[in-house]
């Protein structure tokens, strides 16, 4: 009881650290299959919507009467959305190639951003993204579900305490069924089965995890080179995108292989990370199995899900809107971080394509 109790203070402790103001959002685009997120958090009073910028008419309906939204709301122009509302942040919801012209309508305006995963589909709009974040002090965040778990957090402080060893084997697996078998929105999988909007199919979809993690696992270090092989397994579904990825990181000491497919026969987010004195892996949001060299059994751990404003991606914009968080380089959901990943996608296209290793070049 002495216990329960000690834990529950710390949390209110943990909770009340943060500031309490509200920042108001306005939301760009209704295509993407997360955004639902945004209007389903009851109990939450660290943001406030102020606008959503959307042109399909059918969308509009849909969320003004599926979440009872005031149609005053709704703006079919972003810029003029942006400059009558006058939001404290933006949280987009489109394809992932308009994340650059989200960042170019908000850094002048001084508007922070927050995207979903991956930041863009190319290092040129990446790296175009970092310049305007920089030259405007603007907060650009990349958000990806991983980074809410307990369990992936559980072992990066392992690491950091040298309890494993040094890291020399990852294994990161993340996907699902496939967009369309898993039943996404007709509009979200017109994003996801287009090339030009997506970056790829499952290797921009689900590789990015894998980038993402094992960059912030190596505190932002690159790898020396990226292999991957890809495959259209159901090419009579996804006829211009691949719906499997393997991607193979190579480090120094270390290497990572990531696993993005549309054919799991579930949906799933793992990760495995061995080292020179043990491993450990995260099974899912709050389960992790351990064990050391010197151990003869498995153990397995439960976790509490994380804290706010750690388990909830508004509530974490709110938070470093609010300067109560300042985010490091190498954090997961980082500027610098998140362009490293869209250079190991990249990467990673191109050694598909041309059925050769891509190096990368010595900054």
């Amino acid at each position: 009881m002495k216990k329960a109790c000690t834990l529950f203070l710390f949390s209110l402790i943990i909770t009340q650290s943060f500031s309490q103001e509200k920042i108001k959002v306005a939301v760009a685009g209704l295509t993407h299959g997360h955004v639902d997120w945004i209007f389903n958090r009851e109990g939450k009073n660290d943001i406030e919507i102020v606008g959503i910028y959307e042109t399909n008419n059918e969308l509009i309906k849909k969320y003004s009467e599926n979440y009872n939204l005031d149609k005053n709301l709704f703006y079919t122009d972003f810029e003029k959305m942006l400059d009558k509302v006058k939001p404290n942040a933006v949280s987009a919801f489109g394809a992932t190639n308009e994340h650059i012209k989200v960042v170019r309508a908000c850094a002048p305006r001084k508007i922070h951003v927050m995207v979903e995963k991956p930041l863009a589909t190319t290092v040129q709009d990446a790296k175009e993204i970092e310049k305007l974040a920089k030259q405007h002090s603007i907060h650009v965040l990349t958000n990806y579900e991983t980074s809410w778990y307990a369990s992936n957090q559980y072992i990066k402080d392992l690491v950091e305490k040298g309890e494993l060893g040094d890291i020399r084997k990852v294994m990161v697996n993340s996907g699902h069924q496939g967009p369309k078998e898993i039943g996404v929105s007709k509009e979200f999988l017109e994003i996801l089965v287009d090339p030009e909007k997506n970056g790829g199919g499952a290797l921009f979809d689900f590789g990015c995890y894998g980038a993402n993690l094992m960059t912030w696992l190596m505190k932002g270090e690159k790898p020396l080179s990226v292999t991957a092989v890809t495959n259209q397994n159901k090419s009579e579904i996804y006829k211009e995108v691949e719906d499997e990825a393997t991607i193979i990181l190579q480090y120094k000491e270390a290497q990572c292989v990531i696993q993005a497919s549309w054919n799991w026969t579930f949906s799933r987010k793992d990760m495995e990370v061995y080292g020179d004195d043990g491993y450990a892996i995260a099974s899912d949001a709050t389960t992790v199995k351990t064990r050391g060299v010197e151990s003869e059994r498995e153990q397995t751990i439960e976790l509490d899900p994380r804290q706010s404003p750690y388990n909830d991606p508004f509530s974490y914009l709110a938070a470093v809107v609010n300067k109560d968080i300042e985010i490091n380089d190498s954090g997961l959901y980082s500027l610098p971080l998140n362009v490293t990943v869209v250079e190991i996608l990249e990467k990673a296209k191109e050694s598909a394509r041309t059925g050769e290793t891509i190096y990368f070049q010595k900054d």
